[in-house]
């Protein structure tokens, strides 16, 4: 089982690392750029489905079982991708700019941003939304086919509403303490939940939700063993 190493601050070798990358972020990278671009277009995908909608009712039922499926999949992506070296060009990608970037720029004692360039190192590129679109218009076909249209709508707004969650909480979780980020309910849980993830000792195996920590609650890799409940609404503490 995994343990709670003594928490730490940056190693000269971690020191080091933040200064190298953030001397190679290219001039021209925008931060809020970056982002806004993420939430202008996952949102207006959102508003366009929604708008295309004809008198849903039932329908949004299937948020449930969407929702259950992306805290599934959130939580095998992290530890099985993110965490595990697959020798496949994009996969191995995606290992790189989380293990061996994300991990070694943050850790549980200094696990926050300073200036808008280090959205980079929090924030997936633009090509995560674009391969989460094509999927997800997959996946709303599946579901206009074999249920309705408005199946197919819900189904989408689903999956990108999640992917929108998950980079506003993750966000929540790299800024430096503040009033909202200790008191908004899931967002505090969800905080304490990563900044332990970001110990080194356990960040293979345990916290590897970054919305809700469902998945981890039912497959028993939580730092935490108070159900459900206990999981999932522990609010924010100093010490964690």
């Amino acid at each position: 089982m995994a343990v709670l190493t003594e928490r730490h601050n940056p190693s000269p070798r971690q020191i080091k690392f933040r200064d190298e990358y953030r001397s190679q972020i290219h001039p021209s990278y925008n931060g809020p750029f970056h982002i806004g671009v993420i939430y202008i277009v996952g949102l207006a995908v959102v508003a366009w489905c929604v708008g295309r909608l004809e008198n849903a009712s039932w329908e949004w039922l299937l948020v449930v079982p969407v929702f259950v499926l992306s805290n599934l999949f959130e939580w095998y992506m992290h530890k099985y991708v993110m965490h595990r070296l697959i020798d496949v060009f994009a996969l191995r990608a995606i290992f790189d700019r989380h293990t061996r970037q994300h991990h070694q720029y943050f850790t549980d004692n200094d696990a926050t941003i300073d200036t808008v360039r280090e959205f980079r190192i929090v924030f997936f590129p633009w090509r995560v939304l674009i391969v989460l679109a094509v999927f997800g218009v997959l996946f709303a076909w599946i579901a206009s086919v074999l249920i309705n249209p408005n199946a197919g709508y819900i189904v989408f707004i689903g999956m990108i509403g999640h992917y929108m969650v998950y980079e506003t909480f993750h966000f929540c979780c790299h800024v430096h303490d503040n009033w909202f980020v200790r008191n908004a309910p899931f967002i505090n849980t969800i905080r304490r939940h990563h900044t332990v993830h970001h110990n080194m000792g356990i960040m293979m195996h345990v916290n590897m939700n970054l919305t809700f920590p469902v998945a981890d609650w039912f497959l028993n890799t939580s730092d935490l063993k108070r159900g459900l409940l206990g999981t999932g609404v522990r609010a924010y503490v100093g010490n964690l």
